[in-house]
């Protein structure tokens, strides 16, 4: 806060982005699995860093909201150099998006698939 009282952060924050303020950060405390894209190299001056980072140079966090049944130890098997960062929470290399993807969604997708068979 260097110097100031959290409050005053949070109200410039308020002032200068309220859009993002009200209407995107509330989508991530809504959505069933989160994946967040985070940058292990230095963006802080973008005139330095004129390049988004590429996934090698980042890292996925992958957020439950309800992690019941959700297989992390398989996950973790399956995905080299991953861990568990919360009890809902999975980090992997940038790299492993298209396979985090792929083992997480299609068994969800499978699920999905059969329960409308069932019904029709």
């Amino acid at each position: 806060t260097r110097g100031s009282s959290t409050e005053a952060v949070m109200d410039v924050i308020l002032r200068r982005m309220p859009d993002y303020v009200r209407y995107i950060v509330p989508q991530f405390s809504q959505t069933a699995i989160n994946f967040q894209r985070v940058p292990i190299v230095d963006t802080s001056n973008p005139f330095i860093a004129r390049w988004i980072p590429t996934p090698d140079e980042s890292m996925l966090v992958i957020r439950f909201a309800n992690p019941r049944g959700i297989d992390f130890p398989y996950l973790l098997s399956m995905i080299h150099d991953s861990f568990m960062s919360r009890p809902n929470s999975i980090v992997v290399p940038g790299n492993k998006l298209d396979l985090a993807m792929q083992l997480i969604l299609t068994p969800l997708i499978l699920q999905l698939i059969e329960r409308k068979n069932r019904v029709s």
